[in-house]
């Protein structure tokens, strides 16, 4: 009975799984905020990447084709919501994981084991909980990432970035969408363990 009426959890698991592995791929992307320059002298592109961990843009001045300074957590020089959304991606990320190795624990109880089913009803909670909790640790610094965008805040990069302090404009990023996408999947995937 446990293994025709769990494939509702077996979808759940591979959601959680494509939920993860967005959620890894937004927190590598560089395309956070795109910052949008008048003077194309040094980016020549006149866009500019911001992402939390690098910024990045395209330039035929300088040596690189594509030059990237990096972004640390101990930056005095960023903005609050570019070290938090490095702590709490990396936390999405590795609650993500546990939570997909629970779902699959789960799952493997419901197709393979019914003598225990106290570990079972457990198992699935643990797996729900921690993609409910994963949804979130990634939503918090995504929404605080484009409110600022949307606020069009600056960032006092130093010299050494070739970065304006002030954009002429600036957008939201293809990792933020992306990662918006994932969290709610991950959140259906937690509702879905739950039930």
């Amino acid at each position: 009975y446990l293994a025709h009426t769990a494939h509702c959890q077996f979808l759940g698991l591979v959601f959680g799984f494509l939920a993860w592995l967005f959620i890894v791929t937004t927190t590598g992307i560089n395309e956070w905020r795109l910052w949008y320059v008048d003077d194309v002298s040094v980016i020549t592109s006149g866009v500019a990447w911001v992402g939390i961990w690098k910024a990045c843009f395209y330039s035929h001045v300088l040596p690189e084709a594509e030059y990237c300074r990096s972004i640390g957590v101990s930056d005095s020089f960023v903005p609050a919501e570019i070290p938090s959304a490095q702590v709490l991606m990396m936390l999405a990320v590795i609650t993500g994981l546990l939570g997909n190795v629970s779902g699959a624990v789960a799952v493997r109880f419901a197709y393979f084991s019914v003598e225990d089913r106290r570990n079972m009803r457990l198992s699935f909670m643990v797996a729900g909980a921690l993609y409910s909790v994963t949804a979130m640790l990634s939503l918090v610094p995504l929404v605080w990432n484009m409110a600022s965008v949307l606020n069009n805040s600056t960032i006092d990069f130093p010299p050494e970035f070739n970065l304006p302090v002030a954009p002429v404009r600036q957008s939201v990023g293809a990792a933020i969408g992306m990662g918006m996408f994932a969290s709610i999947l991950m959140l259906i995937s937690g509702v879905i363990f739950f039930c």
